[in-house]
């Protein structure tokens, strides 16, 4: 049997929210530790985190609409 639109968004959400713990835990990696490197080069890098980050918050969202779309169409937050 198929699942349904809602579980395989949701499963993927999961996913999502475990790539993105992961991603936010790059922000202390030791990459940051060497002071060879240029503070340019370390708030690039920290910038380009933060919007992958974003993007996959947008991500996530987007999945909890289709959820909410194949379903009653009401928000869980208006529940």
């Amino acid at each position: 049997m198929e699942p349904t639109i809602e579980q395989v968004a949701n499963e993927i959400r999961a996913h999502l929210q475990d790539t993105e713990r992961d991603v936010r835990h790059m922000r202390s990696h030791s990459f940051f530790d060497n002071e060879q490197r240029t503070r340019g080069q370390h708030q690039e890098v920290h910038e380009h985190i933060n919007l992958a980050i974003r993007h996959i918050e947008d991500a996530r969202m987007r999945l909890g609409k289709v959820c909410q779309y194949a379903g009653d169409g009401v928000s869980c937050f208006d529940k």
